[in-house]
């Protein structure tokens, strides 16, 4: 659906005043009501006001969009106003309103409303898009702006740009799948353009895959670049040229993939005709990116159940810590499950908790050796989290190896069925069938739990016995040393490897029972986006327009504990934007410590303030790193026309 197919002409005012913001919304709703898209005026109206309680739709700019989806609207539609005299609309950049889109969206459409309110704010980040309908003398004439510059974003994203240069389609893929996805395609897809060229990028996120490339448009190719640092489908690609490269070149060298595209100086990409998928870096890269790789497919499949668990046994904790005078409690090791509702989060959250490390190690070994790796590394994992099989061993100790013997585990299980394979492979082909479902398993498990057994978990058990013990005894400058460090790691790469290596110490700390990591953790990884949102609100001179329009979401990327929303700040100018941003964030990681700060969850930002110990001071420590690092930012940063 189009935005003009939801446009109707008595919907649209190009000479409207309003008094006040309650005055514009009101007259809005009576243009919505003028289109015969609303059943019951009232009841729509009263939506559209309870919607702005939420918080403003003033995204700045001079633009606003409110919005409501309710039974009250019989079909989707949008009304439009012109307020050449703005009105104050408690925008976020505090600047009057001089445009008003109104969206209506009915129950029976799930999710129409915010479908459109994704494409119509994407073009309205264009301020010629903006200005040309602000100065329109006739209602066709605004539909006709609006008609023409979403056909040519629709013609861009589908790779139908008609171009004279090189037709090219690109794939970008991250392990997380989150945020380096889609700057990496957002890049090329811009520095193609500014080549001349057709583009089409194929996304593989969290969601799944979109934009996603079909045959003809593969066959029609004439290049094809894959960013990616995870395993996308190759297969398709035989007999094409193809570049194949990390994920960050495709946020920070997306120009130079372009040139090697229009040299023509690229390899032929040949299918073996028995791979499905395979990594973009299978044969390129350092040995440090394929560990990386491999660690942070581990990593995000981890993700859901340390986050999901983990908080749902924050809660236990905190329901307990309410409830409960524990200086009446005999054994605390049962805080968490004294009250039955406590009990009851505990249970759940600890089942999916007790998942964490049999599942990275198990996609480690997955990432290495593809499927027959996942029940090998499953299995070390376990026991790395459990080290309950060392009870039968006489002469060892019982122990746990946790999160370290877990790494082990997986790229030992991934190596060892990667040895079977070749191991196996002099047996007739007749036996193929049985060895994913029978060799690799059955021997590949005795070879990892053996060395698990016998070699790992000992010495390893005892490293982190010692580790946690030491974390625990912290106290003074040691503690604030390592609060700044961990702080100060979540903002060097913005959501890479040494972000999320912090940020994996600090989730495997919770595990112990160091609560006060997390905390540093989670305080360091909030402040880069909320240093460049508050930048570029007091340097306004010192940022282009789209990184100005970007201020607003940064916020809410940054309270919601997302690094990656500084990313493009970062990949425009990284000396003047990184180094302030590990500043401000060791510096809140510091604070955090000193003041003792703790958290029980390992994610979720300003949702899980409540779960926080010492909250107050906690966000005293993410003000004043935000206010180091935005105001540091600002004052070494040129002004943008230099």
């Amino acid at each position: 659906m189009k935005i003009t197919d939801l446009l109707v002409k008595t919907g649209i005012d190009l000479d409207g005043k309003a008094s006040s913001k309650k005055d514009a919304i009101e007259k809005m709703v009576d243009l919505m009501v003028k289109t015969g898209k609303i059943n019951n005026p009232e009841v729509y109206k009263a939506g559209v006001f309870a919607r702005e309680e939420e918080g403003t739709t003033g995204i700045g700019e001079g633009i606003a969009i409110p919005h409501c989806k309710s039974d009250a609207v019989n079909a989707p539609g949008l009304a439009c106003m012109v307020l050449k005299d703005g009105v104050d609309y408690d925008s976020l950049d505090g600047q009057p309103v001089h445009l008003i889109f109104l969206i209506a969206a009915p129950d029976t459409e799930e999710n129409v409303h915010l479908d459109v309110l994704s494409r119509l704010s994407v073009l309205l980040m264009d301020e010629t898009f903006t200005s040309n309908l602000r100065n329109a003398k006739t209602v066709e004439e605004f539909l006709s702006v609006i008609d023409k510059a979403e056909s040519a974003k629709m013609q861009r994203e589908g790779g139908t740009n008609m171009s004279k240069g090189l037709k090219l389609l690109a794939v970008t893929a991250c392990p997380t799948g989150i945020a380096h996805t889609y700057m990496a395609a957002e890049n090329l897809d811009k520095k193609a353009r500014a080549a001349g060229h057709s583009i089409k990028v194929e996304t593989r996120g969290s969601g799944g895959a979109k934009n996603v490339l079909t045959n003809q448009e593969i066959a029609e190719a004439d290049c094809i670049i894959i960013a990616a640092d995870t395993k996308v489908p190759m297969e398709r690609f035989d007999g094409k040229k193809v570049i194949q490269r990390q994920v960050s070149d495709g946020i920070g060298k997306a120009d130079e993939l372009i040139a090697l595209a229009e040299s023509g100086n690229v390899p032929i990409y040949h299918s073996t005709g028995t791979e499905k998928t395979s990594s973009s870096n299978t044969s390129s890269g350092s040995i440090g990116h394929q560990i990386y790789k491999h660690l942070m497919s581990g990593v995000s499949h981890m993700l859901p159940f340390v986050v999901g668990g983990g908080i749902l046994i924050a809660i236990a904790f905190l329901i307990d810590s309410r409830l409960v005078d524990l200086k009446t409690v005999e054994d605390l090791s049962k805080f968490g499950t004294i009250t039955p509702v406590a009990a009851f989060f505990k249970s759940i959250g600890g089942g999916a908790f007790g998942f964490m490390l049999p599942i990275l190690a198990g996609y480690i070994a997955m990432s290495i050796a593809d499927r027959p790796g996942l029940a090998v590394g499953f299995v070390g994992g376990l026991i790395a989290s459990s080290g309950t099989v060392l009870a039968a061993v006489p002469g060892l100790k019982t122990g746990n190896s946790g999160f370290l013997g877990a790494l082990v585990a997986g790229f030992l299980a991934g190596y060892v069925v990667l040895l079977l394979k070749k191991v196996f492979s002099v047996l007739p082909e007749s036996l193929e069938g049985i060895k994913p479902v029978l060799l690799y398993p059955l021997f590949g498990i005795l070879i990892v739990g053996c060395i698990m057994v016998f070699i790992v978990e000992p010495p390893v058990g005892l490293l982190n016995l010692t580790m946690n013990n030491g974390l625990k005894s912290m106290s003074g400058s040691g503690k604030i040393l390592l609060g700044l460090i961990v702080g100060g790691m979540m903002s060097v790469d913005m959501g890479g490897p040494v972000n999320k290596a912090a940020y994996v110490f600090g989730t495997a700390s919770i595990t112990s029972g160091n609560f006060d990591i997390m905390a540093a953790v989670m305080v360091g990884g909030m402040v880069p986006p909320l240093a460049c949102s508050l930048a570029t609100f007091l340097f306004k001179n010192k940022f282009t327009d789209e990184e100005r329009k970007a201020g607003p979401t940064n916020i809410v990327m940054g309270l919601s504990f997302i690094s990656e929303g500084a990313i493009p700040f970062a990949a425009a100018d990284p000396i003047r934007v990184i180094i302030p941003c590990i500043i401000g964030s060791a510096a809140s990681g510091a604070l955090s410590m000193l003041f003792n700060c703790t958290l029980m969850a390992p994610h979720g930002g300003i949702f899980v303030f409540p779960l926080v110990g010492n909250a107050l001071m906690y966000i005293v420590s993410l003000l004043i790193g935000t206010a180091v690092a935005g105001v540091l930012m600002g004052l070494i940063k040129k002004p943008i026309e230099q």
